[in-house]
């Protein structure tokens, strides 16, 4: 029986950043992967095909819609090719976890394929083409989440789907029903729109992304709507029916009223949840929570001291980068380090056309903790860079402290914003005010300056180009 340092069972993009750290850091490393390829649900069905999607379907809607403005005179008819953009987003699925195949063989993490779980703190039984037991001082679950689903839906996965078979449809909706305005909804949406498919997106909840500050909700929505998305809000969904070729979506609005929306598809987007079945944690003494969740302390420990947890499989944000933040602060702490992980810091991102990104505390919950703030606000429109690109949608808004000029959160839509937020990022790292950004020099014409013009209209309302 093979010994190791550390076992991570899960090879997403907590599990295998934790690895490559217990390995940089000394430990005999293993890494248990129950699919054939590593990298999880982002890389092979989540974060890195759809951005392939979104991104072709960005060059399509470019090349019928801008190209004549540009002066770029196209001959003949633009069709779409949509089985070549399946293949390309698959190609860039495979170059992508051959990557992650390179990056174990480098740091010397040996790899077993088969379902991990736990005989009792130290040993893990692999299911995989052949039976194998594991021995490991320390485990990391990061066995992440798939999509959820509403206790009466059906899903087929044939015309009643999850992301996860809307990522590789044989043929482009006629009419895509989304159930949820979230981030997976709206992303997946925007790309069938753009390939000429009627969208319309159910959500439950009052506004789009209701997680995220109601200004970029409203501008999103605006900005969809502008596109050709229809939205029903505050409308629950009680029924998802298939007849042939037809789904029959049935929502109750806010009158109390049902509506019917019949569509070829519905993509049930209304969240993920947790996987935790076969890990057989409780043999291992692993404590999980009414959700699902694994419960765990500040230092992500279990309620087995040895046994550590991260990414969508404990209590946060389900998002690829607080997983690989996680996974190096355990790796860290198990090597006897002190890493710490600020999650007010960790940003949040939706890769629609116009891009939204936020990081720190929005409006609302500044309000409800009582903080008394301020607020800089410079539309896109504005900018050089932004009317030379023909991508005038989107703003920036500061929020910062009304006594210290502390920046307290940034809120951006526009073109680019999924980099830009990176800037924020920073300089809430290094707790700058408004001011402290309002002072830096920014290329010119850049998007970034709205961030700079943003922080003015913070400091002292003087923005330059308003």
């Amino acid at each position: 029986m093979s010994v190791f340092d550390v076992a991570v069972i899960g090879s997403g993009p907590g599990g295998y950043v934790a690895a490559i750290r217990c390995a940089q850091l000394g430990m005999k490393t293993a890494l248990i992967e129950k699919y054939n390829t590593l990298g999880g649900t982002c890389l092979n069905v989540g974060c890195i095909p759809s951005k392939s999607l979104l991104d072709s379907s960005h060059h399509y809607e470019d090349a019928t819609k801008h190209f004549g403005e540009h002066g770029i005179e196209v001959q003949g008819e633009i069709k779409v090719n949509f089985k070549q953009m399946i293949d390309r987003k698959a190609a860039v699925v495979d170059q992508t976890t051959k990557g992650i195949d390179y990056l174990m063989d480098k740091n010397k993490i040996e790899v077993f394929h088969g379902l991990g779980s736990f005989i009792d703190e130290t040993h893990i039984q692999i299911e995989g083409e052949k039976k194998q037991t594991l021995e490991a001082k320390n485990i990391i679950i990061a066995t992440g989440s798939k999509p959820g689903t509403l206790p009466f839906i059906e899903l087929d996965k044939e015309r009643v789907i999850t992301s996860t078979e809307a990522l590789k449809l044989k043929e482009i909706p006629k009419h895509l029903v989304v159930i949820g305005g979230g981030v997976i909804g709206l992303e997946l949406g925007q790309v069938y729109r753009r390939l000429g498919a009627e969208v319309s997106v159910i959500e439950y909840a009052d506004r789009i992304t209701p997680v995220m500050d109601a200004a970029l909700s409203r501008e999103l929505m605006k900005v969809m709507k502008k596109q050709g998305v229809k939205f029903y809000l505050s409308h629950g969904v009680n029924k998802v029916s298939r007849k042939g070729k037809e789904v029959t979506v049935t929502a109750t609005d806010k009158k109390g009223v049902n509506v019917d929306f019949k569509g070829d598809y519905c993509l049930v987007s209304v969240g993920r949840r947790p996987h935790t079945e076969g890990l057989n944690a409780q043999a291992a003494g692993v404590q999980l929570n009414e959700r699902g969740q694994v419960e765990v302390n500040e230092h992500l420990q279990t309620t087995a001291p040895n046994i550590y947890a991260i990414g969508d499989v404990v209590r946060g944000a389900m998002l690829a980068h607080k997983a690989e933040e996680e996974g190096v602060l355990v790796a860290e702490w198990i090597a006897g380090q002190k890493p710490h992980i600020d999650y007010n810091l960790i940003p949040n991102v939706i890769y629609t056309w116009p891009e939204v990104a936020a990081v720190g505390k929005t409006e609302e919950q500044l309000k409800e903790a009582g903080i008394s703030y301020k607020t800089g606000q410079f539309p896109m429109r504005a900018l050089g860079r932004a009317r030379a690109s023909m991508d005038t949608d989107g703003f920036v808004k500061i929020l910062a402290d009304a006594a210290t000029d502390e920046v307290l959160g940034v809120h951006m839509i526009g073109a680019r914003a999924a980099d830009l937020i990176a800037e924020a990022v920073t300089a809430m790292e290094f707790r700058a005010s408004a001011e402290d950004i309002a002072r830096m020099s920014h290329s010119h014409p850049t998007y970034a300056e709205a961030i700079k013009e943003a922080a003015l209209a913070a400091t002292e309302n003087r923005p330059l180009h308003i």
